[in-house]
């Protein structure tokens, strides 16, 4: 019989800090077609806005409150960020996001192709001032 995956917890310190700002956590992906992170954003902060160069985002959060400005070349729009909405980045949208309430944001994003590197996000001027 094979054996059980480890369970674990996902680690205090964050692995990296996104070129959006926030604190990026690797996940082990189910696909090699894809890759997959814990992304958490502290309470009162916003993002950087970013586009991405080759790569699509699937979201889901799955914890605290925020909202998500996204825009392309024919519309925009801000989605309120709970626990359980789910939503999509596709190539060329840009996005920025920030953490509203007490509690952090919390978004497990899964990225295909896999992401390939801190070169892929394109900071631009987005709706919001940062403050990561």
């Amino acid at each position: 019989m094979p054996e059980l995956p480890t369970i674990k917890n996902l680690p205090e310190q964050p692995d990296v800090i996104a070129p959006d700002g926030s604190e990026i956590r690797f996940l082990e992906s189910p696909s090699d077609e894809s890759s997959m992170v814990h992304a958490r954003l502290h309470p009162g902060t916003t993002t950087y806005a970013v586009h991405h160069l080759t790569v699509e985002e699937s979201w889901v959060c799955v914890g605290g409150e925020g909202e998500v400005w996204r825009k392309d070349s024919e519309s925009e729009s801000i989605l309120k960020l709970q626990s359980g909405i789910e939503c999509e980045i596709p190539l060329g949208t840009t996005f920025q996001f920030r953490a509203k309430g007490e509690q952090p944001l919390e978004i497990v994003i899964t990225t295909s192709p896999p992401w390939p590197g801190d070169h892929e996000a394109v900071r631009v001027e987005g709706k919001w001032e940062p403050s990561v």
